[in-house]
């Protein structure tokens, strides 16, 4: 499961899709509607929060709207708490700087043309749900980060 720290219009069409249906995923392990995934690291960010399902509706939101952006139809009516007002979670501008360089590597496989026009970028936006704070990669990625 990979819930993408930085904004989704970075991601090529499957990475996208990937994204909705993971996150979809995340959303019923949190509402208690499947007994995998249960321990999941990157599901802590949103546990922590106030109210995991609003904050979780509103990643689910933001992917949706990109959805939207590109002509694709995501069903939106799938996201269970949806909300507009929700506290921006801390994510660390190496766990972002992390994630691009992650990106890169699937995009150099699958979307070379994609992966060009990114490495124009000098700084990778978050996805709204987060906020970049000073800090290396998030203890909960180090077991995969090279």
């Amino acid at each position: 499961m990979r819930l993408w720290s930085l904004h989704p219009k970075y991601l090529d069409p499957q990475g996208l899709v990937a994204l909705w249906r993971e996150s979809l995923l995340a959303q019923k392990v949190l509402s208690g509607a499947t007994r995998g995934y249960k321990n999941h690291p990157q599901l802590n960010r949103f546990r922590e929060t106030s109210d995991p399902l609003a904050s979780l509706g509103y990643y689910l939101s933001a992917v949706a709207e990109e959805a939207t952006r590109r002509g694709y139809k995501f069903d939106a009516t799938k996201i269970l708490k949806k909300s507009s007002r929700v506290a921006k979670i801390p994510v660390t501008r190496g766990q972002l700087q992390f994630e691009g360089q992650h990106l890169f590597k699937k995009l150099k496989a699958r979307n070379p043309q994609r992966l060009k026009a990114l490495l124009k970028i000098k700084r990778i936006q978050p996805h709204p749900s987060f906020r970049p704070t000073p800090g290396k990669i998030h203890d909960w990625e180090r077991s995969i980060a090279p």
